[in-house]
């Protein structure tokens, strides 16, 4: 370690600058702290190692709700994509997801900006090697080259660079994604400081010449001709859009890849760390679907600038040879040039049940974890648990309570619970079966969930949250005016209408809400029969018509929200020792007294504490409630 000297104070230092780091230190210095964010390197700032996507199932639900809390994923994806798409459009609007092909170093290019342009945030190039702590409150940071910068919180987004290491068929050297610098002593500084550890695995596939493919093979997947943006504040659409394409793997592929597993670091023990489940390599894929005869494979373009194509579904360690064969084994790419092979990356991540659900460490007071450090994978992930810890660690600093969102809130809720109360054994990924609320936790809504939160911090301006608030009374004016108008069968257009929407003529009278509910009727069809005195904003009448239509679905889920918030009310005391009640399971015992639920209906959910559990920690808890209101 080189000599330190004292360099500069602030209220967050923010560590690393990538999805999640990029949204904590926007957030802390938009509510008002004195930010500083140190990257490793300047031109990685919000960098996109792997596909550069953004959305997708349950990615895009996160990215809306990013945006509604007054985030920036959202905004910076409407402004540098190439190609948006809507996803499940046949299906209910609980799993409607949007995805955006972004323009990979636009949308870097323009979150530095971003960052640049924005008051109490400091950017700077620095490795950091230790945290100061002091009596177990960290005090700042000291990076490689001496400076000790005090701060009153740090928040961690060290990403995939934790003693990375990059594996290549039988090549591995230590290296961050892309071949940039890991950082190693920061890894073994966590360790000294008492954390435990994980070692994961994440992949990338190659990147292809966009002149050596034959498109004319392939299947072409353009974006939507509707305008669709993430961000309630985007206002103008890039219509301008790039397609993608499919291909498959085929017999010939599949056979390259069985005939050298012996050279696939997964399989030959090289690679330590556990890799996604939800995102498997093509050998992992290959051999674990043996049954499947092909594979989709997307030829993605990574910019409008670049000739780089990115190929999803191939991502592979093994070596570089085999790679470029595969490729060539497989329609449209017969004659393609491999521009970067693909490879694994091993990194070091925090077990997260050592998290509150404020992201605050529970060892280290004032030190705060998002991203893949904790274990998850995805731009999208890292970004929400990013934004929620850049907000936490501002309101720490200013003396106010933490902001942790429900599981029926948001999908960032379900994502920080799981973590921080089941933890994970691999590369955790957010789906949309993984949250129980999903019907309450739509895309579309985000902002109806959101908003009023994003306003109280100080993320939402004062004109976006009357715009929102206007939005919200004409959800409700119209609403009222569909369930309190009844039509007669004798009425003009009725019938007709219901004909041409081929559902059944009325035989009585009935109000709107009634016909609306039937499968085949939209809120179009409602306009037709009776019109509104004016026009009604498009995103209003899609909140009427999913509002009204999955109504008692709706209502089902809401009374599951309020059974469980009882639980939730149930606090549980600090000093709890669990290894004192009697009747709870050894498991149960070790398990709470690692994660320290905040209350019933957090412990409920630890793995391994079963409801027999529940029942002896409420009868205890009353005990214990009695015994200190008679002192």
């Amino acid at each position: 370690m080189n000599a330190t000297y004292e360099a500069e104070s602030y209220d967050v230092i923010v560590i690393g600058a990538g999805h999640a780091g990029c949204e904590a230190a926007l957030a802390a210095a938009r509510m008002g702290c004195s930010t500083l964010l140190l990257t490793i390197n300047l031109d990685a700032v919000a960098f996109m190692p792997c596909n550069p996507s953004v959305g997708g199932p349950a990615k895009g639900h996160v990215v809306r709700e990013i945006d509604a809390l007054g985030g920036e994923m959202g905004k910076n994806t409407d402004k540098t994509h190439i190609q948006m798409r809507m996803l499940n459009t046949g299906k209910g609007p609980a799993v409607h997801a949007l995805r955006a092909q972004a323009d990979k170093f636009a949308y870097q290019h323009q979150m530095k900006h971003t960052i640049e342009q924005t008051p109490n945030l400091v950017l700077r190039q620095a490795m950091v090697d230790e945290l100061i702590v002091n009596n177990g409150v960290c005090e700042g940071v000291i990076t490689q080259t001496g400076a000790r910068y005090s701060a009153k919180a740090v928040v961690l987004t060290t990403g995939t660079y934790l003693r990375g290491k990059i594996i290549l068929g039988d090549l591995q050297y230590e290296s961050g994604p892309n071949n940039m610098r890991p950082s190693i002593r920061l890894a073994y500084h966590l360790q000294e400081l008492g954390f435990e550890m994980v070692r994961f695995k994440t992949g990338t596939p190659p990147r292809v010449h966009k002149s050596s493919v034959d498109f004319s093979k392939m299947e072409i997947q353009p974006g939507d001709t509707v305008p669709r943006a993430f961000s309630y504040e985007t206002t103008e659409f890039i219509m301008d859009q790039l397609p993608c394409w499919l291909t498959y793997t085929n017999e010939e592929t599949h056979r390259m890849i069985n005939n050298n597993l012996h050279r696939a670091p997964m399989y030959s023990g090289i690679i330590e760390g556990t890799g996604p489940r939800y995102c498997p390599s093509i050998e992992d894929k290959v051999v674990r679907f043996s049954d499947k005869p092909r594979h989709q494979v997307f030829l993605e373009p990574e910019g409008r600038h670049t000739e780089e194509m990115y190929v999803q579904g191939m991502s592979t360690s093994l070596p570089e040879d085999v790679q470029l064969a595969m490729l060539r084994s497989m329609a449209g790419l017969e004659n393609v040039k491999m521009m970067r092979p693909g490879y694994a990356i091993e990194y070091d991540a925090i077990v997260p049940t050592q998290l509150w659900p404020s992201l605050e460490t529970k060892l280290v007071e004032g030190l705060f974890t998002a991203g893949q450090i904790n274990g998850t994978s995805g731009y999208e992930e890292a970004a929400g648990q990013g934004l929620m810890a850049g907000i936490n660690a501002a309101r720490k600093v200013q003396g106010k309570p933490p902001i942790i969102l429900g599981r029926e809130q948001a999908y960032i809720g379900v994502l920080i619970d799981d973590l921080v109360t089941k933890g994970t054994n691999e590369p955790y990924r957010l789906l949309t079966s993984r949250a129980e609320y999903r019907l309450l936790l739509r895309h579309d809504n985000a902002d109806l969930r959101l908003t009023d939160i994003g306003y109280e911090i100080g993320l939402i301006s004062e004109e976006r949250y009357r715009k929102f608030c206007r939005k919200r009374e004409l959800i409700e004016k119209e609403k009222e005016r569909i369930m309190n108008t009844r039509v007669r069968p004798d009425m003009p257009h009725v019938q007709e209408v219901l004909r041409a929407a081929g559902t059944p003529e009325l035989t009585e009278v009935t109000d709107l809400a009634q016909l609306l509910r039937r499968p085949e009727i939209t809120y179009q069809h409602i306009i037709q029969m009776v019109p509104t005195s004016e026009p009604v904003p498009e995103d209003v009448a899609e909140q009427v018509e999913i509002q009204i239509k999955y109504d008692g679905y709706i209502r089902k889920s809401l009374q599951q929200v309020e059974r469980m918030k009882k639980m939730e009310e149930r606090r549980i005391p600090d000093d709890i020792d669990y290894h004192q009640i009697s009747g709870l399971s050894k498991e149960a015992q070790e398990k709470m007294s690692k994660v320290r639920p905040l209350n019933i209906g957090q412990a409920s959910r630890i793995s391994g504490v079963n409801p027999a559990d529940i029942s002896v920690l409420m009868i205890y808890l009353e005990q214990y409630n009695r015994v200190r209101t008679a002192e």
